[in-house]
């Protein structure tokens, strides 16, 4: 059974009747769900992830007003809940403490993106890890009647500013070109194998990300990314087997064969979506055209391309 599954059956039949009963003036301000970190949010857990922070458990999310009002007592009883259901219990580590109870909102978005709102500014946009925003918006909410979790949660799902995307995408071309398209091949020729390897894992996990941005998608963690690739609608059933050939082959020549096939397709796509006329086959070469797109003046200026 996949955790997220087991989290609505046992918030159903034990955590709503809880709150219903006990909190019922707060039933209409109360948001549940189980979203954040971990494999069971994103749907990506198994028999391996159950040796920590998985099982019965879901996330009570409050306003700030509510939580200083509520939030202790609403801890105590959620804590008072049977401690395992359907043949499996919680197993937490030290280091998932919060993944599940009661959280204020505010703080739950400060945790990930280092406000308690979408952020205000192109800046603080950029500053935010990736999969960060994969953990915001990942999992699944069970109810919301008071809208203020889902309406940052929505605002989050439409994915960055056109100007930050357009930013990250021409960074990810020139990282991902220089560490598959060059150094790739300029390490093997040192027989700097270790570097080579680095090369090639930057290139998969690069040019992955740079898929999620053309996808409008956020990359989760590095360990479920290329899982998660898989179900992209562009290119992501290409990019999965392409990558996965990648790690697997051992020829050298079949390696840069698969990196400039990836690259050519992530260019196809870039030209579709209007991003860049260059004809250059070397991604890096499609930056400054990429770059240009951008239309805000301070951005454009703090983030001049370089060759």
């Amino acid at each position: 059974m996949k955790g997220l599954e087991l989290s609505e059956m046992y918030y159903k039949e034990f955590g709503e009747p809880m709150i219903k009963e006990k909190f019922s003036e707060y039933h209409g301000r109360i948001t549940t769900g189980l979203v954040g970190d971990g494999s069971d949010c994103f749907g990506f857990d198994d028999e391996y992830s159950r040796d920590h922070d998985w099982g019965p458990g879901f996330c009570i999310w409050l306003d700030n007003d509510d939580y200083q009002k509520i939030g202790q007592t609403l801890s105590n009883e959620y804590e008072k809940l049977p401690a395992e259901y359907k043949g499996f219990k919680r197993v937490s580590s030290q280091w998932g403490q919060g993944r599940v109870g009661v959280i204020e909102t505010g703080a739950f978005y400060r945790k990930f993106i280092g406000v308690p709102h979408v952020p205000h500014s192109l800046e603080r946009w950029l500053y935010i890890p990736e999969n960060n925003l994969a953990v915001c918006t990942n999992g699944k909410i069970f109810a919301d009647s008071l809208g203020k979790f889902t309406t940052t949660r929505k605002s989050l799902l439409e994915f960055y500013p056109e100007d930050v995307r357009i930013s990250l995408i021409s960074s990810r071309c020139q990282t991902a070109a220089q560490a598959g398209q060059y150094n790739y091949l300029r390490a093997m020729s040192h027989k700097e194998f270790f570097a080579a390897r680095f090369a090639e894992i930057k290139f998969s996990s690069d040019i992955m990300s740079l898929l999620f941005l053309l996808n409008k998608k956020y990359a989760p963690y590095y360990k479920w990314r290329h899982r998660a690739v898989r179900k992209l609608d562009i290119l992501g059933e290409f990019m999965y087997s392409k990558i996965k050939q990648l790690i697997e082959t051992t020829e050298h020549k079949a390696k840069i064969s698969i990196i400039e096939h990836i690259s050519a397709e992530i260019i196809k796509e870039l030209h579709r979506q209007n991003l860049s006329d260059s004809k250059s086959d070397f991604l890096l070469d499609h930056c400054p055209s990429i770059h240009s797109k951008i239309k805000d003046d301070k951005l454009k200026a703090r983030n001049v391309w370089s060759a």
